[in-house]
């Protein structure tokens, strides 16, 4: 199993150490033996959870500077928050779920990990907003929503000049043509799309980057589940 992690990241010019590689040995048996408790993922084929969980998170990895402020909205099992952290360290990461046994695993999987500068906090991110508005100098946040409903729980977290880092499927393209008012009115712009082919199961993942212009309007995110009832468009 560790030599198919090493090969597989490997086969994506990602050299990992043998610490790292430890890690995520670490986290795919933890995953897998908690999955049928927590109901963490329909993946569990070893390519699999790696290619499709564990790569596909550290993609823009390159993209975060060094000792930044990074926060994981919706982050589930983990993604993409915890492979950033064992490939990016010196990141300082926190992870959000409105999910307490989800938190749950993650404080036994960082402890497991042992991981440094890591926090979870189990709630909805609009009370998370509350207390940590415009403080993250990147906000990233992968499968959790449309993205005129995501772009309103992330952009507000983010500091001006900060980046909102969005993992989507081929269909971003759609998704863009209804979120532009969203993203303008929230204080964001699109900075840049980049493209990455998971070549094994021939799929393209687009990850988008909003950079934080202007500061958001305080009303937002809105409360009572707006966001997703009530999208802005």
């Amino acid at each position: 199993m560790k030599e198919l992690i090493e090969k597989t990241f490997k086969n994506y010019n990602i050299l990992l150490t043998k610490d790292q590689i430890d890690k995520f040995y670490i986290y795919f048996s933890f995953l897998i033996e908690e999955n049928e408790k927590y109901n963490l993922t329909a993946i569990t084929n070893p390519q699999e959870v790696i290619v499709k969980h564990f790569v596909d998170s550290v993609l823009p990895y390159k993209s975060i500077k060094k000792n930044s402020l990074v926060v994981d909205v919706g982050t589930g099992a983990g993604f993409p928050g915890i492979p950033l952290k064992i490939i990016r360290e010196d990141i300082n990461l926190t992870l959000v779920d409105s999910l307490q046994k989800r938190i749950n695993f993650l404080n036994q999987l960082i402890e497991k990990l042992n991981l440094n500068n890591v926090k979870t906090f189990h709630a909805r991110v609009e009370d998370f907003c509350k207390t940590n508005r415009e403080k993250f100098d990147y906000v990233i946040s992968r499968a959790v929503a449309p993205l005129p409903t995501l772009s309103e729980y992330m952009i507000p977290l983010t500091k001006i000049g900060g980046i909102c880092l969005i993992y989507k499927s081929e269909k971003l393209d759609e998704e863009l043509k209804i979120s532009k008012h969203a993203i303008t009115i929230l204080g964001g712009k699109v900075e840049k799309i980049e493209n990455f082919t998971l070549f094994e199961y021939k799929s393209t993942r687009k990850i988008l980057f909003l950079r934080k212009l202007t500061h958001s309007n305080a009303k937002f995110p809105r409360q009572k589940n707006l966001p997703k009832l009530k999208p802005i468009l």
